[in-house]
């Protein structure tokens, strides 16, 4: 595996009175796609919040490393908006896109942290070929496209801040199996071009096929991990999340 870039060390997390991350530990290694799978309410949302300064940790560290030679950074106290600069992007569930703006308004305020117009106008062509769906839609408001559009916004968005982490929360939901197969081939693209991936997902089978590792979270605590293809022969793993399959 590569250095780590993400490291996750023994973080306690409430919300409100809530009890959500119980002592978790994970690592993501620098160009991984890393998968969180496991029931509703689980705390799996809570655990990506928590990385990208949504919710604070009670105790704890959260230890980014942007590029492979750089110091670790504790990134468990830092703003929101510094983590984004720092190239973690969250992409999260419900899409959370501006929906009385068009296509191209909603990706450019995925850059709303850039001045570098020039790039940011390759970055936008760039996104434009990964998604030409989005293209085509430029003009129209970001409420009018399909559930598949939509996500395929939300991740172009994400990826206009030029992360090295993306952090993806449920990608698949509501989608049609097409539209999912078609999502994770671009998230592998997106990856195979350098973006380290760590995602939420309900949906294990596609999850463990795409993923190189995987943690399962279980009531706020990681109850298994290891390599996505021991953990979808893992009996456990098969009755709970895979159908049985």
């Amino acid at each position: 595996m590569e250095s780590n870039m993400l490291k996750v060390d023994d973080i306690h997390v409430y919300r409100g009175e809530t009890y959500v991350l119980q002592g978790v530990s994970l690592n993501v290694g620098q160009g991984e796609i890393v998968a969180l799978i496991g029931a509703n309410g689980a705390g799996k949302s809570s655990m990506l919040r928590t990385i990208s300064g949504l919710l604070r940790p009670k105790s704890g560290g959260i230890l980014y490393r942007h590029h492979q030679h750089a110091e670790e950074i504790d990134i468990s106290r830092i703003p929101a908006e510094q983590i984004v600069a720092l190239g973690i992007s969250h992409c999260p569930e419900g899409r959370g896109i501006f929906s009385q703006l068009s296509v191209k308004e909603n990706l450019l305020i995925g850059a709303y942290l850039r001045k570098d117009k020039n790039e940011i106008r390759q970055n936008y062509q760039r996104i434009c070929k990964i998604f030409p769906i989005l293209d085509e839609r430029a003009n129209q408001t970001a409420g009018s496209l399909s559930g598949g559009e939509q996500e395929m916004l939300a991740v172009g968005r994400a990826l206009m801040s030029r992360p090295k982490l993306l952090i993806l929360d449920e990608p698949s939901l509501g989608l049609g199996p097409i539209i999912v197969e078609n999502l994770f081939k671009v998230l592998q693209n997106i990856n195979a071009q350098g973006v380290t991936i760590l995602l939420v997902e309900q949906n294990a089978v596609m999850a463990l096929d795409y993923a190189n590792r995987a943690y399962v979270l279980e009531n706020g605590r990681v109850t298994l991990s290891g390599p996505s293809n021991e953990l979808a022969r893992d009996q456990k793993v098969r009755d709970a999340y895979l159908g049985g399959v």
